[in-house]
């Protein structure tokens, strides 16, 4: 879809839409630049990873641009477990450390894999199951594209575990037996 004005810095006080936010009124050379992604993000918890976004939400000047990015930083034995990004694909490009990387076609249930180091890019289809984890004795470093300014997020193992979707359905639906469940509802904070 061509733009039909030259930008739309997004107006954060209004509600997102299906075509994005309503543009600001007043704008500057500061809507279009931004800093979040300098500094490290947090990788002191149980993944021992850290996503960093320039989401629309952070970042209002992608509004109506069709793109966005992140900062990825993973420790150590730090892994971004299987996800989707329902609304954009990804593009992957490595800074610093090494990455193993993959996702999972949706018609064949092939599996894409590689080890990915400092200059190297990978893409991850929209909507596709792919994952990323470090690979190397050192931290990994990435800086992600997106082809939306809100590309969503849904991590597999929390949309199955941390919610309160009753034990015996998730039982069935994955093909755990009911210790494994509980187990994993513990870690993630799910209940039920």
């Amino acid at each position: 879809m061509a733009l039909t004005q030259d930008y739309c810095v997004a107006d954060l006080s209004c509600s997102d839409t299906p075509a994005g936010y309503p543009c600001k009124a007043s704008v500057g050379a500061g809507d279009f630049a931004y800093h979040g992604l300098a500094t490290a993000g947090n990788t002191s918890n149980l993944i021992k990873a850290a996503v960093t976004p320039a989401f629309v939400g952070q970042f209002p000047g992608v509004n109506g641009l069709g793109i966005s990015a992140a900062r990825l930083d993973i420790a150590v034995g730090g892994v971004v477990p299987l996800h989707t990004h329902p609304a954009a694909s990804e593009l992957l490009f490595v800074t610093q450390g090494t990455i193993a990387a993959g996702f999972i076609s949706s018609s064949s249930n092939t599996v894409f894999t590689r080890t990915l180091y400092p200059g190297d890019i990978m893409v991850f289809p929209q909507g596709l199951l792919h994952y990323q984890y470090n690979a190397g004795q050192s931290a990994a470093v990435a800086l992600v594209a997106f082809s939306g300014p809100n590309p969503g997020l849904q991590i597999t193992d929390y949309a199955l575990f941390a919610n309160n979707l009753p034990s015996a359905v998730v039982e069935k639906v994955t093909f755990l037996d009911d210790a494994q469940v509980k187990k994993l509802k513990s870690v993630l904070g799910g209940s039920g």
